[in-house]
């Protein structure tokens, strides 16, 4: 399956990242790879994410990543990732429809 970002999801990993960096840009850089590493997983297992229940649809699902929510829909030949959330933010429903 292809994988691809919205720019919705590459701003985020990028927001968190430039934070990250600010204490220490070793780990914003090791944390940008490790992201990247956990959704290539989904090639393989594309359900293995739990059902957002913000929008209770199968075909958007949730993994967790640290502190964080990656957000993505399984389409017919693709994963879209939508957005990333710290766990604690309330996820905009809005986020979820691109």
């Amino acid at each position: 399956m292809k994988i691809t970002w919205s720019p919705l999801a590459i701003d985020r990993a990028s927001e968190i990242a430039e934070y990250i960096s600010l204490d220490n840009p070793t780990a914003a850089s090791k944390w940008i790879d490790d992201i990247f590493e956990k959704v290539l997983i989904l090639n393989s297992m594309p359900k293995m994410g739990r059902t957002v229940p913000e929008i209770n649809r199968k075909e958007i699902r949730g993994i967790i990543f640290g502190n964080y929510r990656i957000i993505y829909r399984i389409e017919e030949m693709s994963i879209a990732i939508l957005t990333i959330r710290h766990t604690k933010q309330i996820l905009p429903v809005d986020e979820l429809i691109a």
